[in-house]
Order: structure tokens, then C-alpha cells, then sequence
């Protein structure tokens, strides 16, 4: 069974107006109980459904409910209330209210949801943070950013799993298209065009003609401008993260958003990511990498400058600079090493992020030695062997140890007792 929403969002200058959504679209769309069952299938969903009960007027919206209908399984689930959302989240354990917004957030079983009040949303200027009213379900769907994020499934009441779609939701759905509820979208949310950007990539979606040419007028009518560095941030850090972050990187240059943030930012060279990221070991971070390549050509200061306004951290505002300021000069290091000693010593200090941008620029075979095997070689022995052999406490110990590191990394050296005689020489040669 599906709701059909019979209100129609307000007409723009040109606005088209889209009929409710068809019964029979080609996306597949199971019973209500299927749908439930697919819900609770969910990791995120058993402790979620226990503590509601049988409370009613709360549904799964957003991506959630878009993911499952493509038959994907999503990892958060954010709910709305069609009534009281704080005491909702009250009732499923310890909640942190935000009363401006009527949401809250709620960890309950070692997941999060975030809980929200069906309402509407209005905007006093351009990018502003909205103005919200209670309202009911179907005005809740038109504050939508986009069609196919705009269907709720309710999760208890009267026929659990039944769906209510905004307008051309499930259409578009069907159709793999990115579609905006009305003209001001991109101008009231300017954060609404990089998660254009997002979506698009991520769910491999086409992009609604008209839509199109919005998000391109308020990208050349400077909306970006209108919010804050950190929201914009906050959507950068999401689109790093992404399981294709240079699809999505891609997609910002090809709406112009990312020189609309600044115009020496964004990915020029999508192959040298994809190689620095082939190149990158578990351990590392791929958002770092991206970031990395994609803030190139942006002079020390002005960096520094950038990733502050944008609410970098400041490990990731640190690992960032190295990256996109030190990786030339690791590159020519990286070429004129003959050894792995050398190789070693010409990523000295360098992170994993660092070194992946340097063996992409050039030497790779060799950055791909240190990432896979050189920086996991270590000494059997530290600086206490060689002071309890006489040793003075000092740089001497240092020269030591890197001595017989050096040595070791080049096959020089067989267990601990070598290691210790080569740093004892070299320490005792370096005064």
C-alpha cells in the first residue's frame, strides 16, 4: 500500500507541476510487509524498533527509505514524528534536544538516530539556517532537498511499511533522477548543490534538466558565498568520504562549485587521484588524499587561511598542508633514492597520504616499497640498549639507531645482536 500525497508544492516562476505519484512504477515496490521486513533486517533497526513499541505517527524517511527501495543497505536511519519528536526521542533513552529545530539526536544500542519533527521550513535571507513550524507528513516531504529523498515508511501505526511518497518521488526514483521540489531550492540551501554533487556520484543518478540549470544559475550568482565556511565544510568533509570521492570531486568541478568555494580549489587531475589512492595502504585516508590533490594549488598561507574557515580540524588542517604543499618535494626525494635506506629516509616524517600523492606524481614503485613493506621494518633494540652499553644519553643514540635501521632496511643486518654492534659503532663514530 502507498499514501498518495495529494498537496502540490507551490508554483515558481517555472515551476512544473508534478501529478502524485503512479501506483505502478517501474522501481520495485514491495507490500508494506515486505517493506517492514526489510527494515527490521536492518543492524540499525532491531534496538530502534523494540524501544518504539507501538508508538505511532513515526516513519523512516530520506535515504533510508530510497536506499531500500533500490535495494541497498543503509547504515543510518533518520526518523521524523508526526507529533511530538521530543518525547519520541525521550522515550527511546537519553536524548539530546534541539529545540530550534525541533530535532534531537539519540543513541540507543550502540547506533544514532536522528529524530525530527514533521514541519516546514522557511528562509529569512539567502543561505540562512531555516525558520521551522510544526506542520503535518505530506508539507514535511515538500521541504525535501530532493524528489527521491522525499518518502517516508511508517514504522508502526496501522499498517506498518506503508510508504508515503512526496510528488514525483517514486517517478524519479524509477528514472534515476535528481529533481528539486522548487526554483528557490539551490538559493534558500545552497548546501542542497554539493550534495548534488554527492548524490549524483554516489547513487550514479542523472540530474533533471531543469534542475540542472538552477544549480548552475546559483552557482554563478555566488549562492555558495551566502553560507558559512563551516556548513560548506561540512559538506566537503562528506563528499571526501564518499566510497567514489573523485566521482564526486568530478561532479564539483563540473558544476563549477569547487572553484565557487575557492577558485584555486578542486581535483584537476582525477587520474593522479585514482592512482594516489590505488598506492594507499588500509591504514590510510582516502579524504585526506582527495583533499590533498584538490588544495594544490592553493599558496601555504592561503591554505592555512582556507581550511581554517572551512572548520578543519586541526590534525586533518596539518596532514592536509603536508600533503598538498610537501608531495612535489618528496617526489624528486623519492627519485633520487637508490636503496631502501634511501627510499626510507626521503619519506622521513611523511604520512602514508603523503607519500601515496608523491608515488603517484612519479617514482610509485618506490613509494609502493615503503607503503607495503619499508615502514614496517623495526629494530629489535631502542635507544635503553645502547645507554646500558655505555653510550652517553644524547644525539649520539639517535645516530645509533638510525645507523642500524639503515642497515637493516638494506638487508645488512640478521637479529638483534647485529643491530646492536652496528649502532654501538656508528654511536661511538659520531663524536
Amino acid at each position: 500500500m502507498t499514501r498518495m500525497l495529494a498537496t502540490s508544492p507551490p508554483d515558481g516562476p517555472h515551476h512544473r507541476r508534478v501529478g502524485p505519484a503512479r501506483e505502478d512504477p517501474r522501481v520495485h515496490v514491495p507490500p508494506p510487509p515486505r517493506l517492514i521486513e526489510h527494515v527490521r533486517a536492518l543492524p540499525a533497526a532491531a534496538p530502534l524498533l523494540r524501544a518504539l513499541g507501538r508508538a505511532d505517527g513515526v516513519y523512516l524517511i530520506g535515504g533510508a527509505v530510497r536506499d531500500i527501495l533500490l535495494s541497498r543497505r543503509p547504515h543510518e536511519l533518520d526518523l521524523v514524528v508526526d507529533g511530538d519528536a521530543a518525547a519520541i526521542a525521550r522515550h527511546l533513552g537519553p536524548a539530546r534536544i534541539h529545540d530550534r529545530f525541533g530535532t534531537s539526536t539519540v543513541k540507543l544500542g550502540g547506533f544514532t538516530y536522528d529524530i525530527a519533527r514533521t514541519r516546514t521550513e522557511t528562509y529569512a535571507h539567502p543561505g540562512a539556517l531555516p525558520d521551522v513550524a510544526p506542520a503535518d507528513l505530506e508539507q514535511d516531504l515538500l521541504r525535501r532537498d530532493f524528489t527521491v529523498n522525499a518518502i517516508a515508511m511508517a514504522l508502526s501505526g496501522a499498517v506498518p511499511g506503508e510508504l508515503t511518497p512526496g510528488p514525483n518521488a517514486l517517478e524519479d526514483l524509477d528514472a534515476k533522477l535528481l529533481r528539486v521540489f522548487h526554483d528557490r531550492s539551490f538559493i534558500d540551501d545552497p548546501t542542497r548543490l554539493l550534495r548534488l554533487a554527492r548524490y549524483a556520484s554516489r547513487l550514479e543518478f542523472a540530474v533533471e534538466e531543469h534542475t540542472l540549470e538552477l544549480a548552475r544559475a546559483a552557482v554563478r550568482s555566488g549562492a555558495v558565498r551566502t553560507v558559512s565556511g563551516p556548513r560548506i565544510g561540512a559538506e566537503v568533509r562528506l563528499a571526501a568520504r564518499e566510497r567514489d570521492p573523485v566521482a564526486v570531486f568530478e561532479k564539483l568541478r563540473e558544476l563549477e562549485l569547487d572553484r565557487a568555494i575557492d577558485e584555486r580549489f578542486g581535483l584537476t587531475d582525477p587520474e593522479l587521484a585514482r592512482r594516489a589512492l590505488e598506492l594507499l595502504p588500509n591504514d590510510g585516508r582516502r579524504d585526506l588524499v582527495v583533499l590533498g590533490l584538490a588544495t594544490r594549488r592553493v599558496p601555504a598561507a592561503a591554505l592555512a587561511e582556507l581550511l581554517e574557515s572551512l572548520a578543519f580540524d586541526a590534525h586533518d588542517r596539518q596532514a592536509i598542508a603536508a600533503a598538498a604543499l610537501r608531495a612535489d618535494a618528496v617526489t624528486e626525494a623519492l627519485d633520487g633514492a637508490t636503496s631502501p635506506s634511501q627510499i626510507a629516509e626521503a619519506v622521513a616524517g611523511a604520512s602514508p597520504e603523503l607519500v601515496a600523492i608523491a608515488g603517484a606524481l612519479g617514482p610509485i614503485e618506490k613509494a609502493r616499497a615503503w607503503l607495503e613493506r619499508l615502514r614496517h621494518v623495526q629494530l629489535e633494540i631502542d635507544g635503553r640498549d645502547l645507554v646500558a652499553a655505555g653510550v652517553p644519553e644524547g644525539p649520539a643514540v639517535g645516530v645509533g639507531l638510525r645507523a642500524a635501521l639503515a642497515a637493516k632496511l638494506d638487508g645488512g643486518l640478521s637479529g638483534r645482536e647485529d643491530e646492536l654492534d652496528r649502532a654501538l659503532r656508528a654511536a661511538r663514530g659520531s663524536g
